[in-house]
């Protein structure tokens, strides 16, 4: 274990990450969600096959055991990565990514719902608390006749949170599959199933991009598989309770792309309700980091 080299890890996918959804949100003018999902997915293969080659991976690592519940995850995570494309171009950058933050909390409950995980009243109410925070957030688009509110950041907020449900689900599908499948089979093939599944949409609106706009694209792919890289990467230095609360980083940089980059102020209101959203988050990960200090004390004394 390398705490330190696993923060950096971490933190270095959050800011690929961020980044990728900037470039998205950029390029959203004048390119379809579903065309910005296979260049995201394609161009995102070849990097992780560069990196199980460099690894001796190559062979082992993209063997499946059950190959369907690949099919399923990639419908899934297609659903969840169009769907939230889409919303990164039709809402300010940093709502986006707060609205986004809605998915960990949807876990929590879709585990107890579909893997019958045991969920406490301290978890269920730090879930509580965070989709207040979400409401928040999410108000003054509640109502597309409010002053200065638009139909299709109204539309943007509806798709971003249907993209974090479905992100949630997602989730659910690897937590079941990494007891069988390798991670790097569940990332590999997440990329080739959502790369086929976005040419569903090839008859909605592609648009041959220029050349500016393409190399645009071929980066949101490499961005993406790079990130997805030192994401598995860092949760083999350090432990996952220690490293998940810097997901909230990727806030701090969409505030600074939105304002920088976007020209997009951050409301009070927007603010407030990230942050309530992401003390949430982060109340029930050093809660779950504190029961599992324990679980292994208790597990190492003497009886």
């Amino acid at each position: 274990m390398n705490p330190l080299r696993g923060v950096l890890l971490k933190l270095g996918s959050v800011f690929l990450f961020t980044l990728m959804a900037a470039i998205l949100k950029a390029t959203a003018v004048s390119v379809p969600a579903g065309e910005q999902v296979f260049f995201r997915s394609l161009f995102a293969i070849p990097v992780i096959l560069a990196w199980l080659a460099w690894r001796g991976e190559l062979t082992t690592g993209l063997r499946t055991r059950d190959p369907m519940s690949h099919a399923y995850r990639g419908i899934v995570g297609s659903i969840a990565m169009g769907t939230s494309f889409a919303g990164l171009g039709l809402l300010p950058f940093p709502e986006a990514t707060a609205l986004g933050y809605a998915m960990p909390l949807l876990t929590v409950i879709f585990a107890a719902m579909f893997l019958g995980e045991t969920v406490r009243a301290f978890r269920l109410g730090m879930v509580a608390v965070g989709l207040a925070g979400v409401l928040i957030v999410l108000s003054p688009r509640l109502s597309a006749a409010a002053d200065g509110v638009s139909l299709a950041e109204t539309l943007g907020a509806v798709l971003t949170l249907i993209g974090a449900a479905f992100g949630a689900l997602a989730q659910i599908f690897i937590s079941r599959m990494v007891r069988t499948e390798a991670t790097t089979a569940v990332v590999f093939w997440f990329s080739v199933t959502a790369t086929v599944l976005s040419l569903v949409t090839l008859p909605f609106g592609w648009v041959l991009p220029d050349a500016r706009t393409a190399a645009l694209l071929i980066g949101c792919g490499v961005l993406g598989g790079a990130a997805q890289i030192m994401l598995t990467s860092s949760y083999r230095f350090a432990d996952a309770s220690l490293v998940a609360p810097f997901d909230y980083a990727s806030m701090l940089m969409a505030l600074a792309i939105g304002w920088f980059v976007f020209g997009e102020g951050a409301s009070p209101r927007m603010l407030a309700g990230a942050a309530v959203i992401i003390a949430a988050g982060v109340a029930i990960i050093l809660r779950e980091r504190r029961l599992g200090i324990e679980r292994a004390r208790r597990a190492a004394t003497p009886r």
